[in-house]
Protein backbone atom coordinates (compact mmCIF):
# COMPACT_ATOMS: atom_id res chain seq x y z
CA UNK A 1 0.00 0.00 0.00
CA UNK A 2 1.05 3.39 -0.59
CA UNK A 3 0.86 6.52 0.42
CA UNK A 4 -1.60 9.23 -0.18
CA UNK A 5 1.45 12.15 -0.02
CA UNK A 6 3.71 12.33 -2.61
CA UNK A 7 7.22 11.03 -2.19
CA UNK A 8 8.39 14.62 -2.56
CA UNK A 9 6.07 15.89 0.39
CA UNK A 10 6.75 12.71 2.35
CA UNK A 11 10.92 13.10 2.28
CA UNK A 12 10.18 16.67 2.66
CA UNK A 13 7.94 16.58 6.26
CA UNK A 14 9.87 13.17 7.32
CA UNK A 15 12.89 11.19 5.43
CA UNK A 16 15.01 14.16 4.31
CA UNK A 17 14.20 16.51 7.50
CA UNK A 18 16.38 16.62 10.15
CA UNK A 19 17.11 18.89 13.33
CA UNK A 20 19.10 21.89 11.91
CA UNK A 21 22.17 23.07 13.80
CA UNK A 22 22.96 25.68 11.43
CA UNK A 23 21.09 28.69 9.17
CA UNK A 24 21.44 31.28 6.82
CA UNK A 25 20.55 34.79 7.47
CA UNK A 26 17.33 35.15 5.84
CA UNK A 27 15.03 36.44 8.38
CA UNK A 28 11.51 34.55 8.80
CA UNK A 29 8.68 36.89 8.44
CA UNK A 30 5.50 37.00 10.56
CA UNK A 31 3.38 35.63 7.45
CA UNK A 32 5.43 32.43 7.50
CA UNK A 33 4.56 31.69 11.11
CA UNK A 34 0.98 32.54 10.93
CA UNK A 35 0.72 29.85 7.61
CA UNK A 36 2.66 27.52 9.56
CA UNK A 37 0.31 27.88 12.92
CA UNK A 38 -2.91 28.12 10.47
CA UNK A 39 -2.11 24.69 8.78
CA UNK A 40 -1.13 23.28 12.26
CA UNK A 41 -3.64 24.32 14.09
CA UNK A 42 -6.07 21.81 12.90
CA UNK A 43 -3.98 18.61 13.91
CA UNK A 44 -6.20 16.67 16.45
CA UNK A 45 -5.49 16.72 20.45
CA UNK A 46 -7.98 15.29 23.01
CA UNK A 47 -11.55 17.30 24.19
CA UNK A 48 -9.64 19.75 21.44
CA UNK A 49 -7.92 21.29 23.88
CA UNK A 50 -4.99 23.65 23.12
CA UNK A 51 -2.53 24.44 25.40
CA UNK A 52 0.12 25.25 23.00
CA UNK A 53 1.21 28.53 23.50
CA UNK A 54 4.21 30.36 21.16
CA UNK A 55 6.86 32.94 22.20
CA UNK A 56 8.67 34.51 18.88
CA UNK A 57 11.93 35.68 20.35
CA UNK A 58 12.84 38.42 17.41
CA UNK A 59 14.63 41.05 19.50
CA UNK A 60 17.87 41.31 20.82
CA UNK A 61 16.95 41.94 24.58
CA UNK A 62 14.48 39.10 24.07
CA UNK A 63 17.21 36.52 22.93
CA UNK A 64 19.48 37.61 25.28
CA UNK A 65 16.93 36.58 28.17
CA UNK A 66 16.40 33.56 26.25
CA UNK A 67 20.25 32.51 25.97
CA UNK A 68 21.30 32.81 29.40
CA UNK A 69 19.17 30.00 29.85
CA UNK A 70 20.15 27.10 27.22
CA UNK A 71 22.78 24.95 27.80
CA UNK A 72 26.27 25.60 26.61
CA UNK A 73 25.99 23.31 23.39
CA UNK A 74 22.87 25.45 22.62
CA UNK A 75 23.79 29.15 22.91
CA UNK A 76 25.96 29.74 19.30
CA UNK A 77 22.89 28.30 17.64
CA UNK A 78 20.22 30.04 19.64
CA UNK A 79 21.85 33.49 19.31
CA UNK A 80 22.37 33.64 15.31
CA UNK A 81 18.96 31.69 14.53
CA UNK A 82 16.92 34.06 12.21
CA UNK A 83 14.00 33.31 14.53
CA UNK A 84 13.15 31.36 18.06
CA UNK A 85 10.40 30.11 19.01
CA UNK A 86 9.36 28.93 22.85
CA UNK A 87 7.00 26.74 23.23
CA UNK A 88 5.18 25.87 26.26
CA UNK A 89 1.82 24.34 27.71
CA UNK A 90 -0.71 26.82 28.98
CA UNK A 91 -1.47 24.76 32.13
CA UNK A 92 -4.89 27.23 32.02
CA UNK A 93 -6.30 25.74 29.28
CA UNK A 94 -9.70 24.39 30.81
CA UNK A 95 -11.10 28.27 30.56
CA UNK A 96 -11.05 28.07 26.85
CA UNK A 97 -12.18 24.74 26.35
CA UNK A 98 -16.04 25.43 26.83
CA UNK A 99 -15.83 27.75 23.58
CA UNK A 100 -13.22 24.89 21.37
CA UNK A 101 -15.42 22.33 22.29
CA UNK A 102 -18.97 23.26 22.14
CA UNK A 103 -20.32 19.64 21.80
CA UNK A 104 -18.74 18.94 25.13
CA UNK A 105 -18.69 22.04 26.74
CA UNK A 106 -19.01 21.01 30.58
CA UNK A 107 -15.77 18.76 30.19
CA UNK A 108 -13.54 20.67 31.37
CA UNK A 109 -15.56 20.79 34.84
CA UNK A 110 -16.13 17.47 34.78
CA UNK A 111 -12.37 16.45 33.65
CA UNK A 112 -9.74 19.25 34.28
CA UNK A 113 -10.73 21.19 37.97
CA UNK A 114 -7.39 19.84 39.55
CA UNK A 115 -4.20 21.58 38.99
CA UNK A 116 -1.87 17.90 38.53
CA UNK A 117 -4.42 16.57 35.73
CA UNK A 118 -4.60 20.07 33.67
CA UNK A 119 -0.81 19.93 33.88
CA UNK A 120 -0.64 16.35 33.05
CA UNK A 121 -2.85 16.95 29.75
CA UNK A 122 -1.41 20.19 28.98
CA UNK A 123 1.91 18.67 28.46
CA UNK A 124 1.22 16.29 26.36
CA UNK A 125 -1.29 18.08 24.24
CA UNK A 126 1.18 20.73 23.94
CA UNK A 127 3.94 18.65 23.50
CA UNK A 128 1.62 16.73 20.09
CA UNK A 129 1.01 19.87 19.31
CA UNK A 130 4.52 21.19 19.15
CA UNK A 131 5.45 17.96 16.67
CA UNK A 132 2.83 19.47 14.53
CA UNK A 133 4.41 22.90 14.60
CA UNK A 134 7.44 21.36 13.75
CA UNK A 135 5.97 19.51 10.74
CA UNK A 136 4.30 22.67 9.95
CA UNK A 137 7.78 24.31 9.83
CA UNK A 138 9.27 21.49 7.36
CA UNK A 139 6.01 21.71 5.32
CA UNK A 140 6.55 26.34 4.89
CA UNK A 141 10.19 25.07 3.50
CA UNK A 142 12.32 26.04 6.60
CA UNK A 143 13.69 23.87 8.62
CA UNK A 144 13.52 23.68 12.87
CA UNK A 145 16.01 23.18 15.01
CA UNK A 146 14.26 21.61 18.17
CA UNK A 147 15.65 21.58 21.69
CA UNK A 148 14.93 20.68 25.45
CA UNK A 149 18.61 21.85 26.09
CA UNK A 150 17.99 24.68 28.69
CA UNK A 151 16.86 25.60 32.22
CA UNK A 152 13.12 24.73 32.53
CA UNK A 153 12.74 26.47 35.80
CA UNK A 154 14.77 29.49 34.35
CA UNK A 155 12.90 29.78 31.00
CA UNK A 156 9.24 29.64 32.79
CA UNK A 157 10.26 32.52 34.60
CA UNK A 158 11.67 34.83 32.76
CA UNK A 159 8.96 34.28 30.43
CA UNK A 160 6.02 33.44 31.72
CA UNK A 161 6.20 34.90 35.57
CA UNK A 162 2.42 33.78 35.49
CA UNK A 163 3.40 30.51 36.64
CA UNK A 164 0.79 28.78 34.72
CA UNK A 165 2.76 27.88 31.78
CA UNK A 166 5.28 25.84 31.09
CA UNK A 167 8.09 25.22 28.17
CA UNK A 168 8.27 22.07 26.44
CA UNK A 169 10.81 23.29 23.93
CA UNK A 170 13.34 26.04 22.37
CA UNK A 171 13.27 25.74 18.19
CA UNK A 172 15.37 28.05 16.25
CA UNK A 173 14.07 27.58 12.99
CA UNK A 174 15.20 29.60 9.57
CA UNK A 175 16.57 28.17 5.96
CA UNK A 176 19.39 25.62 6.81
CA UNK A 177 22.74 26.92 6.91
CA UNK A 178 26.57 25.52 5.89
CA UNK A 179 26.60 21.85 7.54
CA UNK A 180 23.64 22.41 8.93
CA UNK A 181 22.54 18.62 9.36
CA UNK A 182 24.87 15.75 11.49
CA UNK A 183 24.86 12.23 10.18
CA UNK A 184 20.89 10.55 10.30
CA UNK A 185 21.54 8.43 12.78
CA UNK A 186 19.37 4.90 13.11
CA UNK A 187 15.71 4.10 13.63
CA UNK A 188 13.63 1.97 14.75
CA UNK A 189 12.26 -1.29 12.44
CA UNK A 190 8.75 -1.68 11.81
CA UNK A 191 9.10 -5.16 13.69
CA UNK A 192 10.90 -3.66 17.05
CA UNK A 193 7.82 -0.88 17.37
CA UNK A 194 4.89 -2.96 16.54
CA UNK A 195 3.39 -5.64 17.34
CA UNK A 196 -0.13 -7.09 16.96
CA UNK A 197 -2.07 -8.93 19.54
Amino acid sequence: MTLALDAAAQDLLFREARTANTFTDEPVSDEQVQAIYDLVKYAPTAFNQQPLRVVLVRSTEGRERLVQHMADGNKAKTSSAPLVAILAADNEFHEELPAQLPSFPQAAELFFTERPVREASAHFNGALQAAYFIVGIRAAGLAAGPMTGYNAEGINKEFFADGNHSVLAVVNIGKPGADAWYPRSPRLAYDEVVTTV
